[in-house]
């Protein structure tokens, strides 16, 4: 049977965190220039807890939905197409089955991914912020935006 259950969501969840960081961190670093520590230092830094920001959005519940009615599809389409199959076509169509769905779920989630990322970035821009980091990389400091981007999220 095909499961998109809480562990796939959640792996997915740290891939997109995991993704976000190391945007941020190549613009960090991209902005630091040849000044190096010395505009870094000078430079505003904000921070946004991207999974929050991600589970507030207001497309999310379309994609979710979306995406269990293409699990349901994915299963039914399974079982029927399965039912004369050895056990290693068996697991070699659930591979299959799995990757497609993995596919569409990636398909349902970068419009929102992005449009989050743009939001981060009027947000950034309206504040004079030339970095943002996701809220789990910093320490210490930074101003937060997550709220600001929500709201812009929700209109």
């Amino acid at each position: 049977m095909i499961k998109l259950e809480k562990k796939h969501i959640k792996i997915f969840s740290i891939f997109i965190a995991v993704v976000f960081i190391g945007s941020c961190v190549a613009i960090g670093v991209s902005q630091m220039g040849s000044t190096g520590v010395a505009s870094a230092a000078s430079s505003a830094v904000g921070k946004i807890d991207y999974r929050q920001a991600m589970a507030q959005s207001p497309d999310l519940q379309a994609a979710n939905d979306q995406m269990q009615q293409a699990v349901e599809d994915a299963k039914k389409d399974f079982e029927e197409k399965s039912a004369g199959m050895s056990d290693q076509e068996k697991q070699d169509y659930y591979q299959q089955t799995q990757s497609r769905l993995q596919q569409k779920q990636q398909d349902l989630i970068e419009p929102i991914q992005k449009k989050i990322e743009e939001q981060v970035k009027a947000v950034a821009e309206a504040k004079g912020l030339s970095v943002v980091l996701d809220s789990n990389a910093v320490v210490y400091g930074g101003q937060d935006i997550t709220q600001d981007v929500i709201r812009k999220l929700s209109k």
